[in-house]
């Protein structure tokens, strides 16, 4: 039985007189993996941090798990991003005079937990993302590769309902990138959380389940994709 996290309807969102979004109905269901394509400017980041309550919509409405969080003042959005959504960049974004655990339970701590059960929270996923060993170094000693498993992570350790991904290979190799969606999908699938992808690249795409593709503004296209099978716990 299907289960749905994440909504949004009716989204619009102007920058000037830029149209965004102009529209657009979307729903992620639980541990689904969904790409979001589109050409530059085709307003597809501009979704993601609509759905993820990074910025409000200027018309519609978005519901996590049947509330809505547009209409949340911004301090509540800012917790609900600590709390039930994860994020991963293309940079990955990691603190660099911090060792890769302190950045893993970074988003623990910040959300009240003590230090010493942040930092064991952050441990368990080392062995698991192919990263034990590696804790107490820092981002600098660490390859792209491992550098974005760290920063995934970070986006899981809080145990989110919806992981957000912004061009998570955009600054790896072809191999590197393959391997790290396959981390990616399996990890959060062996998780039960949704995964929401932003991507130009069509290989990504093919790790998802589902692509939406975005072009002025609006949904074009929503069509499952050749996903690559993973089985939940197999990661």
């Amino acid at each position: 039985m299907t289960e749905i996290v994440l909504t949004g309807r009716g989204l619009r969102k102007s920058f000037g007189s830029t149209v965004a979004l102009a529209g657009i109905d979307v729903t992620i269901q639980r541990g689904e993996t969904v790409a979001v394509m589109g050409p530059s400017g085709s307003g597809k980041s501009t979704l993601l941090h609509c759905l993820a309550g990074i910025l409000a919509p200027d018309a519609g409405e978005v519901t996590l798990l049947g509330e809505r969080i547009d209409t949340m003042s911004q301090a509540q959005r800012s917790r609900l991003r600590r709390t039930r959504f994860g994020f991963l960049f293309q940079f990955g974004q990691l603190l660099p005079e911090l060792p890769a655990i302190e950045n893993v339970a970074l988003p623990r701590m910040l959300d009240g937990m003590p230090k010493a059960k942040a930092l064991a929270a952050a441990d368990t996923w080392f062995p698991s993302l192919g990263l034990d060993g590696l804790q107490r170094r820092r981002p600098g000693e660490l390859s792209g590769g491992q550098a974005q498993r760290v920063a995934l992570a970070r986006a899981l350790v809080g145990g989110p309902v919806v992981v957000f991904a912004d061009e998570p290979t955009g600054a790896l190799d072809r191999a590197t990138g393959d391997e790290t969606m396959r981390t990616l999908v399996s990890a959060t699938k062996g998780q039960r959380t949704s995964l929401v992808v932003v991507t130009h690249d069509p290989a990504v795409a093919a790790h998802c389940d589902r692509t939406i593709e975005v072009v002025d503004g609006l949904i074009a296209t929503g069509t499952a994709t050749a996903s690559m099978p993973v089985k939940a716990g197999e990661w």
